[in-house]
């Protein structure tokens, strides 16, 4: 059993993730570094955390998410803070009239099931213990509308709205529950659709001048998880660079 607080960030082989466990790991935690198929990126990331472990675990698999807490579980018999983060479906760029309901469907089903079945084990645990921290990993493009948005911002926005169910219910037990929205963050993950072009405008239209790093996210993660900010709770937290108090608002060129 461990007497280090236990992190499990999902989604920890890359980008967000990974820069949420690093950062976790400097502040003492044991991480659990949770991934899907990269496994050299995941033990890279391990091996530079005084105390973590890695774990493959499907989030959106009811059964892998079983066998990955019973394992924390089992070895160091606490869960102190999840950080639900795992990209489980890219999104897909298209309207209403293009996009079909299994895509709607299926990016919602996945986005809420990756949160959701890790919370319905983990919140027991930590309504056993008194205490907790949960924070979910949504999007500002939760609230953009324009071309090709569809499937993203639903699901995005259907995040947060089970985030703040799960607010309401875990707070009598001391579980504080939070969501962060990240605008566009500079990650291997968005480089694969952003064309430099893109990032240039990201960038122009920023009060920083300079497009969001996951070191920026894993930042305002990190306070979340902090004793001190237990009365918070329930909080959709932005981190998008100043970009939606620009004259205009964000961008509706994704």
């Amino acid at each position: 059993m461990a007497d280090k607080p236990v992190a499990v960030v999902t989604g920890a082989g890359r980008g967000i993730g990974a820069a949420t466990a690093l950062m976790l790991g400097r502040r003492g935690y044991h991480v659990i570094v949770n991934y899907l198929r990269d496994t050299g990126a995941a033990t890279a990331v391990a091996a530079r955390i005084a105390s973590a472990s890695v774990a493959r675990a499907d989030v959106c698999d009811p059964g892998q998410v079983d066998a990955l807490v019973d394992d924390v579980l089992a070895e160091h018999g606490r869960i102190d803070a999840l950080v639900c983060n795992a990209n489980v479906w890219q999104p897909i760029l298209s309207d209403v009239e293009t996009t079909s309901w299994d895509d709607l469907i299926g990016k919602v089903g996945a986005e809420l099931g990756g949160a959701f079945f890790i919370t319905r084990r983990v919140l027991p645990v930590m309504r056993a213990a008194g205490s907790g921290r949960i924070v979910y990993l949504s999007s500002m493009a939760a609230g953009w509308t324009g071309k090709r948005q569809l499937t993203h911002a639903v699901s995005k926005a259907a995040l947060n709205s089970f985030a703040q169910q799960v607010a309401a219910e875990a707070g009598r037990y001391g579980v504080s529950v939070n969501t962060v929205a990240p605008g566009a963050v500079r990650t291997d993950a968005s480089a694969a659709f952003m064309a430099p072009e893109m990032g240039e405008h990201l960038a122009g239209h920023s009060v920083l001048g300079r497009m969001v790093e996951p070191d920026d996210v894993a930042a305002v993660i990190e306070l979340l998880l902090d004793d001190r900010t237990g009365a918070l709770t329930g909080a959709l937290i932005p981190v998008d660079a100043g970009f939606d108090v620009i004259v205009g608002g964000p961008p509706r060129l994704l």
